[in-house]
Protein backbone atom coordinates (compact mmCIF):
# COMPACT_ATOMS: atom_id res chain seq x y z
CA UNK A 1 0.00 0.00 0.00
CA UNK A 2 3.02 2.24 0.99
CA UNK A 3 4.69 1.60 -2.61
CA UNK A 4 1.41 2.00 -4.36
CA UNK A 5 0.85 5.56 -2.35
CA UNK A 6 4.41 6.19 -3.40
CA UNK A 7 3.62 5.87 -7.14
CA UNK A 8 0.99 7.52 -7.53
CA UNK A 9 2.84 10.22 -5.20
CA UNK A 10 5.45 10.02 -8.44
CA UNK A 11 3.22 10.26 -11.04
CA UNK A 12 1.25 13.16 -9.75
CA UNK A 13 4.63 14.83 -9.32
CA UNK A 14 5.97 14.12 -12.88
CA UNK A 15 2.77 15.76 -14.05
CA UNK A 16 3.44 19.80 -15.48
CA UNK A 17 0.46 22.10 -15.92
CA UNK A 18 1.62 22.09 -19.53
CA UNK A 19 0.87 18.76 -19.88
CA UNK A 20 -2.64 19.15 -18.41
CA UNK A 21 -3.56 21.82 -20.51
CA UNK A 22 -2.41 19.36 -23.59
CA UNK A 23 -4.35 16.87 -22.48
CA UNK A 24 -7.55 18.81 -21.66
CA UNK A 25 -7.17 20.28 -25.50
CA UNK A 26 -6.47 16.55 -26.46
CA UNK A 27 -9.94 15.09 -25.04
CA UNK A 28 -11.27 18.15 -26.54
CA UNK A 29 -10.04 17.61 -30.32
CA UNK A 30 -11.32 13.84 -30.00
CA UNK A 31 -14.45 14.84 -28.59
CA UNK A 32 -15.31 17.31 -31.26
CA UNK A 33 -13.55 15.08 -33.91
CA UNK A 34 -16.53 12.29 -33.07
CA UNK A 35 -19.32 15.19 -33.52
CA UNK A 36 -17.99 15.82 -37.13
CA UNK A 37 -17.38 19.28 -35.60
CA UNK A 38 -14.60 22.03 -37.31
CA UNK A 39 -13.39 22.90 -34.34
CA UNK A 40 -11.89 20.37 -33.26
CA UNK A 41 -8.32 21.19 -35.62
CA UNK A 42 -7.98 24.53 -32.83
CA UNK A 43 -8.14 22.22 -29.90
CA UNK A 44 -5.63 19.72 -31.84
CA UNK A 45 -3.44 23.42 -32.46
CA UNK A 46 -3.47 23.85 -28.63
CA UNK A 47 -2.45 20.09 -27.32
CA UNK A 48 -0.02 19.45 -30.81
CA UNK A 49 1.83 22.74 -29.87
CA UNK A 50 2.37 21.98 -26.07
CA UNK A 51 3.19 18.47 -26.81
CA UNK A 52 5.79 19.67 -29.43
CA UNK A 53 8.01 20.78 -26.49
CA UNK A 54 6.85 18.34 -23.72
CA UNK A 55 8.33 15.02 -25.57
CA UNK A 56 11.73 16.78 -26.93
CA UNK A 57 12.17 17.35 -22.92
CA UNK A 58 11.31 13.25 -22.23
CA UNK A 59 13.65 12.23 -24.95
CA UNK A 60 11.20 11.30 -27.24
CA UNK A 61 12.38 13.14 -30.78
CA UNK A 62 9.99 11.14 -33.39
CA UNK A 63 7.26 12.28 -31.15
CA UNK A 64 8.48 15.71 -30.65
CA UNK A 65 8.63 15.81 -34.62
CA UNK A 66 4.92 13.86 -34.89
CA UNK A 67 3.35 17.24 -32.85
CA UNK A 68 5.32 19.51 -35.69
CA UNK A 69 3.44 17.80 -37.96
CA UNK A 70 0.16 17.77 -36.08
CA UNK A 71 0.36 21.84 -35.91
CA UNK A 72 0.56 21.42 -39.19
CA UNK A 73 -2.05 19.11 -40.39
CA UNK A 74 -4.35 21.30 -37.36
CA UNK A 75 -4.30 23.80 -40.33
CA UNK A 76 -4.85 21.48 -43.02
CA UNK A 77 -7.60 19.76 -41.40
CA UNK A 78 -9.36 22.68 -40.59
CA UNK A 79 -9.34 23.70 -44.50
CA UNK A 80 -9.82 20.56 -45.56
CA UNK A 81 -13.10 20.23 -43.48
CA UNK A 82 -14.13 24.00 -44.41
CA UNK A 83 -14.53 22.61 -48.30
CA UNK A 84 -13.03 26.09 -49.77
CA UNK A 85 -16.37 27.75 -47.86
CA UNK A 86 -17.37 29.74 -45.08
CA UNK A 87 -20.58 27.81 -43.53
CA UNK A 88 -22.44 29.37 -41.42
CA UNK A 89 -22.65 26.39 -38.92
CA UNK A 90 -19.45 24.55 -37.46
CA UNK A 91 -21.12 20.75 -38.87
CA UNK A 92 -19.79 20.33 -42.24
CA UNK A 93 -21.61 17.00 -43.04
CA UNK A 94 -22.35 18.09 -46.47
CA UNK A 95 -18.64 19.60 -47.30
CA UNK A 96 -16.68 16.45 -47.35
CA UNK A 97 -18.44 12.82 -47.70
CA UNK A 98 -17.14 10.15 -45.42
CA UNK A 99 -14.76 8.28 -47.32
CA UNK A 100 -14.19 4.09 -47.12
CA UNK A 101 -10.40 2.69 -48.23
CA UNK A 102 -10.31 -0.65 -50.06
CA UNK A 103 -7.89 -3.48 -48.82
CA UNK A 104 -5.05 -3.67 -51.00
CA UNK A 105 -4.45 0.53 -50.06
CA UNK A 106 -4.70 -0.83 -46.53
CA UNK A 107 -2.49 -3.31 -46.82
CA UNK A 108 0.16 -0.76 -48.93
CA UNK A 109 -0.52 1.66 -46.28
CA UNK A 110 0.24 -0.72 -43.57
CA UNK A 111 3.34 -2.10 -44.87
CA UNK A 112 4.85 1.63 -45.38
CA UNK A 113 4.21 2.32 -41.62
CA UNK A 114 5.97 -0.67 -40.67
CA UNK A 115 8.69 -0.15 -43.23
CA UNK A 116 9.32 3.10 -42.02
CA UNK A 117 9.36 2.50 -38.29
CA UNK A 118 11.57 -0.26 -38.66
CA UNK A 119 14.36 2.00 -40.64
CA UNK A 120 13.88 4.88 -38.59
CA UNK A 121 13.87 2.71 -35.46
CA UNK A 122 17.03 1.27 -36.37
CA UNK A 123 18.80 4.86 -37.14
CA UNK A 124 17.68 6.55 -34.25
CA UNK A 125 19.09 3.27 -32.07
CA UNK A 126 22.28 3.45 -33.38
CA UNK A 127 22.68 7.75 -33.73
CA UNK A 128 20.62 8.86 -30.79
CA UNK A 129 19.96 8.46 -27.34
CA UNK A 130 16.03 8.07 -28.10
CA UNK A 131 13.83 5.57 -25.49
CA UNK A 132 12.47 2.75 -27.12
CA UNK A 133 13.37 3.96 -30.46
CA UNK A 134 10.98 1.36 -32.62
CA UNK A 135 8.07 2.36 -30.53
CA UNK A 136 8.77 6.00 -30.74
CA UNK A 137 9.08 5.54 -34.53
CA UNK A 138 5.92 3.06 -34.79
CA UNK A 139 3.56 5.52 -33.16
CA UNK A 140 5.16 8.47 -35.14
CA UNK A 141 4.22 6.84 -38.38
CA UNK A 142 0.95 5.67 -38.06
CA UNK A 143 0.12 8.75 -36.28
CA UNK A 144 1.19 10.71 -39.51
CA UNK A 145 -0.97 8.28 -41.43
CA UNK A 146 -3.68 8.38 -38.98
CA UNK A 147 -4.17 11.99 -38.82
CA UNK A 148 -4.07 12.26 -42.41
CA UNK A 149 -7.19 10.17 -42.78
CA UNK A 150 -8.91 12.11 -40.40
CA UNK A 151 -8.35 15.34 -42.67
CA UNK A 152 -9.65 12.82 -45.68
CA UNK A 153 -12.30 11.80 -43.37
CA UNK A 154 -11.73 7.77 -44.31
CA UNK A 155 -13.80 5.94 -42.14
CA UNK A 156 -11.37 3.13 -40.92
CA UNK A 157 -8.81 6.44 -39.00
CA UNK A 158 -10.96 5.16 -36.01
CA UNK A 159 -9.68 1.42 -35.90
CA UNK A 160 -6.24 2.66 -36.96
CA UNK A 161 -6.52 5.15 -33.51
CA UNK A 162 -6.81 2.15 -31.61
CA UNK A 163 -3.63 0.25 -32.59
CA UNK A 164 -1.97 3.37 -32.55
CA UNK A 165 -2.94 4.54 -29.22
CA UNK A 166 -2.54 1.49 -27.43
CA UNK A 167 1.30 1.38 -28.84
CA UNK A 168 1.33 5.40 -27.50
CA UNK A 169 0.22 4.11 -23.86
CA UNK A 170 3.42 1.76 -23.51
CA UNK A 171 6.00 4.88 -24.74
CA UNK A 172 4.56 7.16 -22.45
CA UNK A 173 4.61 5.28 -19.03
CA UNK A 174 7.85 4.60 -19.76
CA UNK A 175 8.81 8.44 -20.16
CA UNK A 176 6.76 9.30 -16.78
CA UNK A 177 3.60 11.15 -19.00
CA UNK A 178 1.36 9.39 -16.83
CA UNK A 179 -1.03 11.95 -17.24
CA UNK A 180 -0.62 11.40 -21.08
CA UNK A 181 -0.67 7.84 -21.21
CA UNK A 182 -4.48 8.18 -19.28
CA UNK A 183 -5.04 10.30 -22.06
CA UNK A 184 -4.23 7.86 -24.80
CA UNK A 185 -6.80 4.85 -22.63
CA UNK A 186 -9.17 7.45 -23.01
CA UNK A 187 -8.67 8.08 -26.46
CA UNK A 188 -8.66 4.08 -27.47
CA UNK A 189 -12.16 3.86 -25.69
CA UNK A 190 -13.55 7.33 -27.56
CA UNK A 191 -12.34 6.09 -30.77
CA UNK A 192 -14.23 2.74 -30.57
CA UNK A 193 -17.31 5.35 -29.83
CA UNK A 194 -16.17 7.69 -32.69
CA UNK A 195 -15.96 4.59 -35.30
CA UNK A 196 -20.04 4.02 -34.52
CA UNK A 197 -20.69 7.40 -34.65
CA UNK A 198 -19.26 7.52 -38.27
CA UNK A 199 -20.54 4.36 -39.42
CA UNK A 200 -23.76 5.47 -39.71
CA UNK A 201 -22.89 8.82 -41.59
CA UNK A 202 -21.14 6.88 -43.93
CA UNK A 203 -23.93 4.76 -44.54
CA UNK A 204 -26.60 7.71 -44.33
CA UNK A 205 -24.10 9.10 -47.10
CA UNK A 206 -24.06 6.18 -49.27
CA UNK A 207 -28.16 6.04 -49.27
CA UNK A 208 -28.14 9.17 -50.41
CA UNK A 209 -25.41 8.95 -53.28
CA UNK A 210 -27.01 5.84 -54.52
CA UNK A 211 -30.51 7.47 -54.35
CA UNK A 212 -29.52 10.67 -56.45
CA UNK A 213 -27.81 8.38 -58.91
CA UNK A 214 -31.09 6.45 -59.26
CA UNK A 215 -32.76 9.80 -59.65
CA UNK A 216 -30.49 10.73 -62.55
CA UNK A 217 -30.47 7.30 -64.12
CA UNK A 218 -34.30 7.70 -63.97
CA UNK A 219 -34.38 11.13 -65.62
CA UNK A 220 -31.92 10.05 -68.45
CA UNK A 221 -34.21 7.12 -69.39
CA UNK A 222 -36.92 9.99 -69.09
CA UNK A 223 -35.24 12.27 -71.59
CA UNK A 224 -34.54 9.80 -73.79
CA UNK A 225 -38.28 8.44 -74.03
CA UNK A 226 -39.11 11.55 -75.12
Amino acid sequence: MTELTSNIQHAIAAMSGWEVLAVISGVAYLLLAMRNNILCWYAALVSSTIYVFLFWDVSLPMESALSVYYVVMAFYGWWQWRGGAAPAATDLHSHQPIVRWSLPRHAVMISAVLLLSSVSGYLLEKNTAAALPYLDSFTTWGALLTTWMVAKRVLENWLYWIVVDSAAIVLYLDRELYLTALLMAVYVVLVIIGWFQWLPLYRQQQQKRQQLQNTSQNAAVDNALC
